[in-house]
């Protein structure tokens, strides 16, 4: 049976807060579509305890791949919360902006359920670029991360790509990539840019965006303890 390692897997631990603070190894994970086989590097915590997978049904297994490892898998389909009159993007700007309208709910439940945890959360989607790079960004951003090194992580995924698009091809939602736009498959820091952007400029910065779509102070506490102690 064939082994790969896991794609565009990272912890994200040990990045620092702009007050200095560090965030905890082994407690928050990223990656592309895990496999049931996977391997990972040393210093990784695997299996997680939580699963977050972000992917919609159409391009998902019946069973998660990681189902009988014994972590909880939630499933959290960003994409099909959005809208059928704002389901039509021209690049990954447009499609991030109206995943922070459309699927807000969905962003405020990532952030409970990381920060209730009490073990590795794994973040996923298919490529571990798109609908996880925006997860991740809100959740390192909430707990005071800068903007500039939630990019240096977003483009980090560049380094994937061969092994992303291996899995892929692979994988249950290979007919729906293929049908994306070239520019899809960018790792583009203006889309994440944009992100940022928007909860810079949100009365309240992003804490004031996530009260405004349901979130709550409380919440975001649990989350920094989970994440930083």
């Amino acid at each position: 049976m064939r082994s790969d390692h896991v794609p565009n897997l990272r912890d994200v631990g040990g990045m620092t807060t702009e007050n200095g603070s560090q965030l905890l190894r082994g407690r928050l994970l990223r990656s592309a579509l895990p496999a049931a086989r996977d391997t990972v590097p040393d210093g990784i915590v695997w299996p997680p305890s939580l699963v977050i997978d972000l992917r919609s049904d159409g391009e998902a297994e019946a069973i998660h791949p990681l189902a009988r490892s014994g972590a909880r898998i939630v499933n959290l389909p960003l994409l099909s919360a959005l809208r059928p009159e704002t389901a039509q993007w021209e690049d990954l700007d447009g499609l991030y902006l109206v995943l922070l309208d459309d699927a807000s709910m969905y962003l405020v439940e990532l952030v409970r359920e990381v920060g209730s945890a009490t073990g590795a959360t794994l973040i996923h989607c298919a490529a571990g670029k798109d609908r996880t790079g925006v997860s991740i960004a809100l959740l390192l951003r909430l707990v005071g991360v800068s903007r500039e090194a939630i990019v240096e992580d977003y483009l980090a995924t560049a380094a994937a790509e061969q092994a992303i698009s291996g899995r892929l091809r692979r994988g249950a939602g290979w007919r729906h990539r293929a049908a994306l736009p070239p520019a899809f498959f960018a790792v583009s820091s203006a889309a994440i840019e944009g992100v940022l952007d928007v909860w810079d400029a949100h009365e309240g910065g992003v804490h004031g965006w996530f009260r405004s779509v349901g979130g709550d102070d409380s919440t975001v506490e649990r989350l920094r303890r989970t994440l930083i102690g």
